[in-house]
């Protein structure tokens, strides 16, 4: 039974505030109990996002095909897999539930819901990084997909816990996830005036990998023996 649209957008919504609040609500957790240590902190914020990421894209991708992602909606819409119309509806789902995302998880920690993000995250070496992590997020999607699509909710949450470990900017990877985090001022946000160069940054990433894997992986079906 195809889902409809309404189902679409609700799966999008409820994923993309589930990340979210998971990301922003492990952050402030870790940060509390590492006692200022920030290794440890990460390393917290880490296991829950990762965590989380593979329950939500096994749950919800049948649903929407769990983008809880603009970057990921616009390249489905480049593949023609998403009209533009409904591209455009998947992003502003995704950002509303990222931001309730975050304000639930400001109020789940009695913080004040509103805040903006203090928390810099400047410079060239933060900018080429998300572009980085997205390319390899958008590389995981589209070529596991093509090989092993039910290796994909793993394939997310692997590439998003490596890349909070290989990127100096701990791989935001989400224009969504950037706007929410820049309306939380606590260890997983980005300061508002940072975050339009994260977004640029993810978006020219998640083109990259686009045209990569149009480029590279071959077209039709797999070889002989290969996994559908």
């Amino acid at each position: 039974m195809t889902p409809s649209l309404q189902q679409k957008l609700g799966s999008e919504l409820l994923g993309s505030a589930m990340l979210s609040a998971t990301v922003i609500g492990s952050g402030v957790l870790a940060e509390r109990l590492s006692g200022g240590n920030d290794a440890i902190a990460l390393l917290g914020n880490t296991a829950a996002t990762g965590a989380m990421l593979f329950v939500l894209v096994s749950a919800l991708g049948p649903v929407s095909g769990a983008h809880f992602n603009p970057a990921v909606s616009m390249v489905m819409a480049l593949k023609r897999q998403l009209s533009p119309g409904i591209a455009l509806l998947y992003v502003i789902t995704q950002v509303i539930g990222c931001i309730g995302g975050a304000w639930l998880a400001h109020a789940m920690f009695e913080l004040p819901v509103l805040q903006l993000s203090q928390h810099e995250r400047s410079g060239g070496a933060q900018m080429l990084s998300e572009g980085v992590a997205t390319f390899a997020l958008l590389f995981a999607i589209l070529a596991v997909s093509r090989w092993r699509p039910q290796a994909v909710p793993a394939a997310v949450a692997l590439v998003i816990t490596a890349g909070y470990w290989w990127t100096a900017s701990t791989s935001f990877a989400n224009p969504a996830i950037t706007i929410a985090r820049a309306l939380s001022d606590t260890f997983a946000g980005v300061r508002m005036a940072d975050a339009p160069g994260f977004i640029l940054a993810q978006l020219c990433g998640a083109l990259a990998a686009w045209i990569t894997c149009a480029t590279l992986l071959p077209k039709g079906l797999p070889p002989k023996g290969e996994p559908a």
